[in-house]
């Protein structure tokens, strides 16, 4: 009875979690024509507590699928322009000087626009190495130092990157510890022509439909705790680690290809995006333990920037998604253990 019992109670929160996910996802989709995978990807990333970094040529809709989502949400949203003279208090915020009722001076912190639930770093690859560095701390840590004092940020915390593609003109680029700290990096892809024709209609009219609130904060917080709680068992685990090993030359199971145009793999983090996404797709799917489906469904977002080619990998225009495809081809999933199975 009890175990009847822990099966019902779980089968209700994932059926609530998907009504969620579900109205969210439409609510997004009232602004966005197409871009099914960009938006459920932005989702997963969301409910998995990371960051995303969306990269794509101007004009495909990069800071309007952050907007709607920030609208969908009952959260504080917080949009920063990066350009070469944005400054890293620009960011966090800094100590000024006040004055007090009764004529002292003292300092007060300010806080930044990083102080926000959703923060937009439009075209964070236009500003400088050292302001780009400015989010590290906030990133991984949830919180911002500003003259030894620990400033917390709000929960949840997410930031939403977008960037332009690093040949294009001024722009420089991430610090490879910067990058590694987005759960995924999405690409967005050109509309097809009805999409194109789509969004002709919907922003070439007397009005435009926008997303409306359909998912309080309170809410979010409580799904990101359904996801670690979604089963993973050893083998999924093992073949996300598997992967993830493979895309370092130096290990002995690296394919040709990896070992020839790669100079460094992807981090224990990639493992950890790998196996948060899976467990969150299995969610979206109304069920309860991951599968190697999903983990196969995550490998290109959580991995491709966190693959650093060597220079004949640049100089050839190796793809890094070529490469994880490859690896996949070359790394078989290990059959389900009895006892993951529950019997």
């Amino acid at each position: 009875m009890p175990a009847e019992q822990d099966r019902a109670r779980i089968e209700a929160h994932v059926g609530d979690f998907v009504k969620r996910t579900e109205a969210l996802e439409a609510e997004i989709a009232r602004e966005i024509v197409g871009q099914a995978d960009l938006v459920r990807h932005i989702v997963v990333t969301l409910l998995c507590g990371g960051h995303a970094l969306i990269e794509g040529v101007p004009g495909l809709g990069k800071t309007r699928i952050v907007r709607a989502l920030s609208r969908a949400l009952d959260l504080r949203f917080s949009r920063i322009q990066f350009t070469p003279d944005l400054m890293p208090a620009d960011i966090t915020g800094t100590n000024i000087v006040t004055e007090t009722e009764r004529g002292a001076r003292a300092f007060s912190f300010q806080k930044g626009p990083v102080f926000a639930n959703i923060v937009l770093a439009d075209e964070i690859n236009r500003a400088t190495p050292k302001t780009q560095s400015a989010l590290l701390e906030a990133m991984q840590e949830g919180s911002v130092t500003i003259s030894g004092t620990r400033h917390d940020l709000p929960s949840p915390f997410m930031v939403l990157a977008t960037q332009n593609p690093i040949e294009m003109e001024g722009t420089y680029p991430l610090p490879e510890a910067q990058i590694d700290r987005f759960f995924f990096k999405l690409d967005v892809k050109y509309p097809a022509r009805e999409e194109l024709v789509e969004i002709l209609d919907r922003t070439t009219g007397p009005a435009e439909p926008s997303a409306a609130m359909t998912v309080k904060g309170d809410a979010i917080v409580g799904m990101r705790g359904l996801v670690r709680e979604v089963l993973a068992a050893s083998h999924i685990k093992d073949y996300a680690a598997r992967i993830v090993l493979a895309t370092h030359p130096s290990d002995p199971k690296a394919p040709q290809r990896v070992r020839k145009y790669v100079r460094y793999g992807a981090s224990p983090r990639g493992a950890q995006a790998v196996v948060l996404g899976a467990k969150a797709l299995a969610l979206l799917a109304g069920r309860y333990n991951a599968s190697v489906g999903d983990v196969k469904a995550c490998l290109c977002p959580a991995l491709r920037h966190r693959i650093i080619l060597n220079f004949e990998g640049e100089a050839e225009g190796v793809s890094t998604d070529g490469i994880i495809r490859e690896i996949v081809e070359s790394v078989p999933p290990a059959p389900a253990e009895v006892s993951d199975l529950g019997l």
